[in-house]
């Protein structure tokens, strides 16, 4: 039985094989089956609740529900392109990822903060201030090491086609 072509060169180093291997292998892909389908579910669970309220919802609870289907189908819509791809990705997927959590983190931290500073105490407002700078902080170095990687994959990559050094 011979080895899969990861859409990489013949003689590769052992180090860009391992990675290479990793993006294709069986438990990525279904960790991106988990992501896909759990986006999918909360985005039609949330859209069935809206659907089946008996009376009108606020527009904030209507705005909110919007928001959080428009999230899950996002992650479904990047596990689904993730996917759909039949060659390496040089973790171009993980850059979309941490991209996506960024934004989500980033308007989740601020639309709470705002809504906390409207409605609640000075502590609910620099609790949820602090929660989201936290969370956005870790998408935000999510991201860098993300984009940290391709950038490596790719050098390597280009290294082997003799494209760079």
């Amino acid at each position: 039985m011979s080895e899969p072509d990861h859409g990489a060169p013949r003689g590769m180093p052992a180090e860009l094989e391992r990675a290479l291997a990793a993006e294709v292998s069986l438990r990525s892909r279904m960790r991106y089956v988990a992501v896909g389908l759990a986006g999918g579910c909360a985005a039609g669970l949330i859209a069935v609740l809206w659907a089946t309220e008996p009376r009108a919802l606020p527009v904030r609870t209507q705005a909110v529900f919007a928001g959080l289907i428009a999230v899950g189908l996002a992650w479904a819509a990047v596990a689904a392109w993730a996917l759909t791809r039949r060659r390496p990705l040089y973790a171009q997927d993980q850059v979309v990822g941490a991209r996506l959590a960024l934004v989500v983190s980033a308007v989740t931290g601020i639309v709470g903060t705002v809504l906390a500073a409207a409605r609640g105490t000075t502590t609910a407002v620099l609790t949820t201030a602090a929660v989201g700078t936290v969370l956005t902080a870790i998408a935000g170095l999510l991201l860098a090491r993300a984009r940290s990687r391709r950038r490596e994959l790719l050098r390597l990559r280009d290294v082997l086609r003799g494209g760079g050094a």
